[in-house]
C-alpha cells in the first residue's frame, strides 16, 4: 500500500491582501499549510490527505477542488448539512501578521462528533498530524474524543505529530489550554512547540525546558522553534542546536510554523535524520516568509 500522511484540522477561506484594500482568495488553515508543504517535500509514492469536514456548498466544493489540485487528496473530508467553511482575513504590518476570524458555521468544529468515522480515517494513514487549533476549535467533550481517537490509532501502530499553535483567543482560558498541550503531547510521537507561546502559556525558562516538559508527557521528539534564534530539537537520543535560515526582508511571517511542519515531516518520513529535517525545514520557512501569504510555491 501507498503510505499516506493525513493532516487533520480547519481549512478556511483565506483573504490575504495584496495592495490599496485588494485581497485575494485563497484556502489555508494551519494542518492544511502543513499538508501543502509536506506534498512538496514528499516523494510520489507517499500519498497526503486532508481530514476535515466541510458544508455542502459551492465554497465548499471549491475549497475541496483546490486541495485535489494540489494534490492533497479528499477522501477524508467529511461532508455537513447547513454549514460551510470559515473565512479569515490577514492584515500585515512589518511583517508581522494579525487575524480576524468568522467561523460561527464552520462545519470544521464538528470534526469528532462521528469519531467512528474519524478512527476509520485516521487509522488509514502511516502518519497522522494535528494541530492546537485543531483541538482549540472543538467543544471539550469533542476535544476529549478526538484525543481518544488519536491514542486509538497511535496504538494501531499510526505516528502522531503535534503543533502547538496556541491561539489563546480561540481558548476558554489558560488552565484549558495548559492542560489540553500536554493531554495531546501525551498522544503524540513528535510536538512541534514555539518558544514564545510556551514562554507565555507555561513560563518556561528556555527551550530545554520546553523539551523536557513535552517529554515527560510522553512525546519521544520534540523541536522547539524559537524565532530568529536557534531550534533545539530532541529525539530521545539526539539533541541538536540548529540555527535559522537569514532572510534579506520579512515579508509574511503567515504559515512559518505550519511550512516548517510539513517540511519536518516529509524529510523525517523518508528517513532524514534530526539535524537533517531540521535544516530542511528551517530553509523552507525561510523562503515562505520572505512572501505573501501562506502556500509560498
Amino acid at each position: 500500500m501507498v503510505p499516506k500522511l493525513i493532516c487533520v484540522g480547519e481549512c478556511m477561506v483565506e483573504l490575504a491582501e495584496v495592495g490599496d484594500g485588494t485581497y485575494r482568495r485563497g484556502f489555508a488553515g494551519d494542518t492544511f499549510n502543513a499538508a501543502w508543504y509536506a506534498r512538496q517535500a514528499l516523494p510520489g509514492d507517499w500519498a497526503v490527505e486532508y481530514a476535515s469536514c466541510i458544508g455542502v456548498d459551492a465554497v465548499s466544493d471549491q475549497m475541496a477542488a483546490f486541495m485535489a489540485g494540489e494534490g492533497v487528496g479528499t477522501d477524508a473530508l467529511r461532508r455537513v448539512e447547513g454549514r460551510t467553511v470559515g473565512l479569515y482575513m490577514i492584515s500585515t504590518e512589518g511583517g508581522e501578521r494579525s487575524f480576524a476570524y468568522w467561523r460561527g458555521q464552520a462545519a470544521a468544529k464538528l470534526l469528532a462528533d462521528d469519531p467512528d468515522w474519524l478512527r476509520g480515517v485516521l487509522g488509514q494513514g502511516a502518519h497522522v498530524h494535528f494541530s492546537g487549533i485543531t483541538l482549540a476549535i472543538l467543544a471539550p467533550d469533542a476535544r476529549a474524543r478526538f484525543l481518544d481517537v488519536l491514542r486509538d490509532v497511535r496504538g494501531q501502530g499510526v505516528g502522531v505529530s503535534f503543533d502547538t499553535n496556541v491561539r489563546p483567543r480561540l481558548w476558554e482560558d489558560a488552565e484549558v489550554t495548559r492542560a489540553a498541550m500536554m493531554a495531546a503531547a501525551g498522544v503524540s510521537d513528535l510536538v512541534l512547540p514555539s518558544f514564545d507561546e510556551e514562554e507565555a502559556l507555561f513560563g518556561d525558562a528556555d527551550s530545554a525546558a520546553t523539551v523536557a516538559r513535552y517529554a515527560s508527557a510522553g512525546a519521544g521528539s520534540v523541536v522547539v522553534k524559537n524565532g530568529a534564534a536557534p531550534m533545539l530539537g530532541w529525539d530521545g537520543g539526539e539533541t541538536v542546536e540548529v540555527p535559522v535560515v537569514p532572510v534579506a526582508r520579512v515579508v509574511d511571517t503567515t504559515a512559518a510554523g505550519d511550512s516548517f511542519a510539513g517540511a519536518f515531516l516529509g524529510a523525517r518520513l523518508t528517513g532524514a535524520g534530526l539535524r537533517d529535517a531540521m535544516e530542511r525545514a528551517a530553509a523552507v520557512s525561510a523562503r515562505v516568509i520572505g512572501a505573501p501569504g501562506a502556500l509560498v510555491r
